[in-house]
């Protein structure tokens, strides 16, 4: 399994709108083991195709305790969806920023699993506002995309900071 490069905002490639899984093969399967560890690793409980730049309508996730309960949706969508909830989210492209979004509270949502099954979830609370968090990335949506334009300008600033900030950090332990 490989670990795979997570793209960070403002990243324009995070703004791509993915396409549908059609080969339901062995590369896909591959691809689903490589995000899950990738999410693993980074230490999320959702990870979408788009944010690690392939944009296919794919998504894995995990909201157990232990972290021992992943969950593949191939072309999810949403059928049904009622009440609202307020969420902090956070995000593996927008490290270290958080805000409230506001998501449906129950939803059902129909995909297909790895070999290409189609299944029907009814979901509630967290595991609702994870796949609506990773169904947006799907389509190009980032949760700072629901903030006004001030809040998302300044999420922008504060993350270039950070990177150059780790590239002289970086360029300062360089040994040759």
């Amino acid at each position: 399994m490989a670990n795979l490069n997570i793209l960070v905002f403002p990243d324009p490639r995070l703004k791509k709108v993915a396409k549908e899984v059609e080969n339901f093969d062995t590369q896909l399967k591959k691809l689903v083991e490589d995000m899950t560890e990738t999410m693993y690793s980074a230490n999320g409980i959702g990870l979408a195709a788009t944010q690690v730049n392939i944009h296919k309508r794919l998504l894995v996730l995990d909201i157990s305790e232990d972290q021992d309960e992943p969950r593949v949706y191939i072309n999810p969508q949403i059928t049904d969806q009622s009440g609202e909830q307020n969420c902090e989210e956070g995000c593996l492209s927008v490290p270290g920023v958080y805000a409230s979004v506001k998501r449906a509270e129950n939803i059902t949502v129909r995909a297909q699993d790895s070999d290409g099954n189609f299944f029907e979830e009814q979901l509630e609370g967290l595991h609702a506002v994870c796949i609506q968090h990773e169904m947006d990335h799907l389509i190009g949506r980032l949760f700072v995309d629901y903030l006004s334009p001030l809040r998302r300008n300044m999420v922008r600033k504060k993350l270039e900071k950070q990177r150059k900030v780790a590239a002289k950090e970086a360029e300062e332990h360089l040994v040759i």
